[in-house]
């Protein structure tokens, strides 16, 4: 059955479903808009009379513009609040998610940094200012840099729960626009700590083991990884079978789209 579907997928994504140019407009999360992205670039090289564009504002901005008609998929890296929910329906917006793939949240330091694990609670009580010197943790004679994603991004709400358990972040933390942006800081500070999505850690960057587990694809499917998360694609209602809009949210569910997931450093919601 999985077969048949992955090939139904791939036959409609070379067809094309309509005669005039179609234009698809894609916002929100930065984490989610590099896959957004590859998923344009491929789904444009078959469909030569699309036109799909990825602007990459947050996932808050994403759910606004979905919600006021500007964008037709809203990346998000978390789900839809209520008050988002509630907002779209007044405007006649039945938002549906698409979870097009899985993701952990790395907690990196620069390379050059000996501290190799932290727990949880040693993160947030870094983040609420609490600990303030990397000898607190076993590190050297160095201040702690803390550097956040700005408050409308969906990673940092997903920090703010899953790490902070809600509390604020502590004055005097730096806070940047996007995860590339966290890794860019990170890997030219020797002091900072971050976090970023799983497909942002490179080699300029040290990913910590959190509570003993290192985060990876296979700690984060098994749920090991205690910081993890589903990404989303939001659409208005569910797209009409053989749309092209209808194609280009599905195609995480196709082996081309579960490649490009992987090559980005995310992990699939499926396998063929």
């Amino acid at each position: 059955m999985k077969h048949i579907i992955m090939i139904t997928l791939s036959l409609m994504l070379l067809i094309n479903t309509s005669t005039a140019a179609e234009k698809i407009v894609v916002d929100g999360s930065t984490t989610v808009g590099p896959i957004a992205k590859a998923f344009a670039e491929y789904y444009m090289g078959l469909n030569k009379d699309v036109n799909i564009t990825v602007s990459e504002s947050g996932s808050g901005n994403g759910a606004k513009s979905l919600i006021n008609g500007t964008c037709q998929v809203a990346d998000m890296s978390r789900f839809m609040k209520d008050n988002e929910f509630k907002a779209a329906v007044d405007k006649n917006v039945f938002p549906v998610a698409h979870t097009v793939a899985l993701d952990g949240l790395p907690i990196i330091v620069h390379p050059s940094n000996p501290v190799k694990r932290l727990t949880v609670e040693q993160v947030r009580n870094i983040y609420l200012g609490k600990i303030t010197n990397w000898k607190e943790v076993g590190g050297p004679n160095m201040k702690i840099i803390p550097i956040s994603r700005d408050t409308n991004s969906g990673t940092y709400e997903t920090f703010e729960k899953m790490v902070m358990n809600e509390q604020k972040i502590a004055k005097g933390s730096e806070y940047v626009g996007s995860n590339g942006a966290i890794r860019g800081r990170v890997q030219s500070t020797p002091g900072a700590i971050g976090y970023a999505g799983l497909g942002f850690v490179d080699r300029t960057v040290k990913a910590l083991f959190i509570n003993g587990i290192y985060p990876t694809k296979v700690t984060v499917t098994s749920g090991k990884y205690p910081i993890a998360r589903p990404l989303y694609m939001f659409t208005n209602g569910s797209p009409k079978l053989g749309t092209h809009i209808y194609s280009f949210v599905n195609l995480y569910l196709t082996k081309k789209g579960q490649e490009i997931v992987e090559r980005l450093g995310f992990i699939p919601v499926t396998s063929y």
